[in-house]
């Protein structure tokens, strides 16, 4: 299915701001043909797997070369100098299926996160959410903004990484759930709805998580569930 075209080749976009600044970038009918990413979700289904080292709740799955060309081509034809980038270095894409039950996270899950992509000085990085489901009450995403000094921040995620769940929940006053709402540590600044086959874009460096407020509807079926492609792009930064 990945020799032929397979994104919008005439997108529309639209930018949402927050404070007068661009947050995110929204394309709908990012694909020509979504549903047949769904079905070859499914028809892959046994390939994916948990990568417990990442945010992410619920397995995943790569994606084969000729998919990740093409989606550089729409992100270098459409949106890089939307982000003042002039090249990709790298990009990293999948498909994911969130599927834990809240007392099923870890407590990095619990929180909004960063993209950890590796980029050095004169580099940056954007990343992307394509959603391929219907049921829209699954949660689109959210975006913070934090309310403590950055390193406090740092500290609470490294121990977020570190900590048992029950000794991390006492120690913060938290609980296992999805992030959907402010808290002590961050802001909600707002949130972009699912939809069937809207793409997003968005800096790597901004908090955001998934913004499920009805996790009793997850489940592991392509078909039906949380299935969205994610992309990650290390891009260099224009010259000044």
């Amino acid at each position: 299915m990945f020799d032929r075209s397979l994104f919008n080749p005439a997108p529309v976009i639209e930018t949402v701001t927050v404070g007068g600044r661009p947050l995110c970038h929204v394309i709908d009918n990012a694909l020509l043909e979504p549903e047949r990413w769904v079905e070859f979700a499914a028809a892959n289904h046994h390939a994916f797997r948990d990568a417990p080292r990442n945010a992410f709740p619920g397995p995943e799955l790569a994606l084969p070369e000729a998919a990740l060309l093409q989606l550089e081509a729409f992100f270098s034809r459409h949106l890089r100098q939307r982000f003042e980038a002039r090249r990709t270095l790298s990009l990293n894409a999948r498909l994911s299926i969130a599927s834990r039950r809240p007392e099923e996270l870890q407590p990095r899950q619990w929180l909004c996160h960063i993209d950890r992509m590796r980029t050095e000085p004169g580099q940056l990085a954007v990343a992307s959410v394509l959603y391929l489901f219907r049921d829209e009450s699954l949660g689109g995403t959210g975006f913070y903004r934090p309310l403590r000094p950055l390193g406090e921040i740092m500290q609470l995620m490294e121990e977020a990484a570190a900590l048992p769940s029950a000794e991390f929940g006492a120690r913060h006053g938290l609980r296992p759930a999805y992030m959907v709402a402010s808290n002590a540590w961050f802001e909600k600044m707002t949130s972009v709805p699912a939809k069937w086959n809207r793409l997003i874009f968005y800096s790597g460096t901004v908090f955001h998580s998934g913004d499920i407020t009805a996790p009793e509807r997850l489940c592991d079926d392509p078909r039906t569930g949380r299935l969205t492609l994610n992309g990650f792009f290390t891009c260099r930064r224009n010259l000044a």
